[in-house]
C-alpha cells in the first residue's frame, strides 16, 4: 500500500525526522490561506498523486505570492496529473499540499528497501538526490552508496554514521544526518514498511537537514496490525478493480491483454498466463479466487472480470485439489445467472469431483467452450478472440 507525500512526512517527524513546515488543503482558498498562516515570501504547491516525477509533469509549483498559490491550487485541484510512472490514464489530484521553500545547499538521495537476496534491509544512499534512483545508478553509479543492516540486529549508531560520512556531509552535521537516518530506518521497520525513500534529503543554508520530498511503502498482509498506517489508504488513487478485489478477499493485478483469467492458486495462475502468451494472446489480469474457493467468490470474481472493459475473453481454469470442482461449477452457474457476460468463456476444470463439475456446467444449458488441459484452453481463448 502507497500513501501520499505528506502522510509519509507525518509519519517521519513522529520518528525524529525533520521536514518544512506544510499543510494539506482542498480548495484554493484553503491553499491561500494555508499560505499566509505558513509565513514568508515563497511557497511549494505539491499535487498529492501516488507517483513520482511530479515535478517534470507539472504537479510541483514554485509560488512567490499568497496569489500564486492559490492559482497554483486552482491548476492543479481535480485535473488529472500525467507521469511516466501513472501511464497515459494518469491519477486525479484531489488534495495539494502547501509547502514553505526551502533554501537548499545540498540534496541528497536515501531509500530503505527489503533486499531479498540477503534478507535484510538495504539502506541506498548517493550524493545526487533530485534525481530517481534509476538515473543515478546509469548516470554516476559511483556515487551510491549500500548498506546492509541485519533485521536481528537492526541499524547501529556507526553504521549510520558511516554513510553520513560517505555522503560527504560536514562533521558538524554528521550526528544529526545520522539521527535522520536511524529515524527512516526505525519507521521502516517498525510499521512494517516496504519503502522508505527520501529524494531528495537537503542540507539548508540554515544547516537543517530536511526531508523535502518522500514516499511510503507497506506490506499489506500486515496492515491488520497498522491501523494507524491502513486509515491512511487513498482508494481514489488505486486501480477500482484492484480495490473492489481486495475488499472481498481476491488476489488481484491488473494487466494490459484482453484475456481474463479466473484461477485458484498462484502457481497455476501465473502458469496460465505464460500459456497464454506462448498461444499468442495476452492475459488481461492475474486473478487467484485462492484455494478455498466458494461458490460465492466464484461469482466476485465472474463480476470483477466483468469491469474490466479490456476483457474479450474469459478463461476459468481450475485446478481442484482441498477445494472441488463441483463447487466452483455451481458459482460459476450462479454467477452466470446474476451477470451478463457477453464474452466467450473458456472452462477447464481438474482434480477433486471434476465429473460432477463438468456435469453441472453441461446440465445448466450455460454458454461455455470446454477445455480438458491447461494448453487446451489457452489455445481455445486465443483462437475464441479471432486470431
Amino acid at each position: 500500500m502507497d500513501i501520499h507525500e505528506y502522510q509519509a512526512k507525518k509519519i517521519l517527524s513522529g520518528f525524529g525526522v525533520t521536514i518544512p513546515r506544510g499543510g494539506i488543503v482542498y480548495s484554493p482558498e484553503n491553499a491561500e490561506n494555508k499560505a499566509r498562516e505558513l509565513g514568508g515570501s515563497k511557497w511549494v504547491v505539491k499535487a498529492q498523486v501516488h507517483s513520482g516525477a511530479r515535478g517534470k509533469a507539472g504537479g510541483i509549483v514554485v509560488c512567490k505570492s499568497v496569489l500564486e498559490v492559490a492559482q497554483a491550487a486552482d491548476r492543479l485541484l481535480g485535473k488529472k496529473l500525467v507521469t511516466n510512472q501513472t501511464g497515459p490514464e494518469g491519477k486525479i489530484i484531489n488534495r495539494v499540499y502547501i509547502e514553505e521553500a526551502t533554501d537548499i545547499k545540498q540534496e541528497l538521495y536515501l531509500g530503505l528497501v527489503f533486499d531479498r537476496s540477503s534478507e535484510s534491509i538495504m539502506v541506498v544512499a548517493s550524493t545526487e538526490g533530485g534525481m530517481s534512483v534509476e538515473e543515478i545508478s546509469k548516470k554516476k553509479p559511483e556515487t551510491i552508496i549500500r548498506s546492509k543492516i541485519e533485521v536481528a540486529v537492526g541499524m547501529q549508531k556507526f553504521q549510520a554514521r558511516e554513510i553520513a560520512f560517505g555522503l560527504g556531509i560536514e562533521s558538524k552535521l554528521i550526528a544529526r544526518a545520522a539521527d535522520t537516518i536511524i529515524g527512516c530506518y526505525r519507521a521502516f521497520s517498525e510499521l512494517d514498511a516496504t519503502m522508505v525513500e527520501v529524494n531528495p534529503l537537503v542540507i539548508s543554508n540554515q544547516d537543517q537537514i530536511l526531508a523535502l520530498d518522500c514516499k511510503m511503502s507497506f506490506d499489506n498482509n500486515a496492515l491488520f496490525r497498522r491501523n494507524q498506517v491502513s486509515e491512511l489508504r487513498d482508494k481514489s488513487q488505486e486501480n477500482p478493480n484492484e480495490v473492489y478485489a481486495s475488499d472481498r478477499g481476491l488476489n488481484y493485478v491488473s494487466l494490459e491483454g484482453n484475456i481474463g483469467n479466473i484461477i485458484n492458486g498462484a502457481g497455476l495462475a501465473m502458469a496460465s498466463m505464460d500459456m497464454i502468451k506462448l498461444a499468442g494472446g495476452e492475459p488481461a489480469n492475474f486473478l487467484d479466487v485462492g484455494g478455498g474457493a466458494t461458490p460465492e467468490k466464484i461469482v466476485k470474481a465472474f463480476k470483477l472480470i466483468s469491469m474490466d472493459e479490456k476483457v474479450k475473453v474469459i478463461l476459468v481454469n481450475i485446478f481442484a485439489g482441498i477445494n472441488r470442482c463441483d463447487w466452483v461449477a455451481e458459482g460459476i452457474v450462479q454467477a452466470l445467472q446474476k451477470i451478463e457476460i457477453k464474452v466467450p468463456i473458456v472452462i477447464r476444470l481438474a482434480g477433486t469431483n471434476v465429473d460432477k463439475g463438468n456435469k453441472i456446467l453441461k446440465e445448466s444449458k450455460i454458454n461455455y467452450i470446454e477445455a480438458n488441459t491447461l494448453e487446451d484452453a489457452a489455445n481455445k481463448a486465443v483462437k475464441a478472440l479471432g486470431k
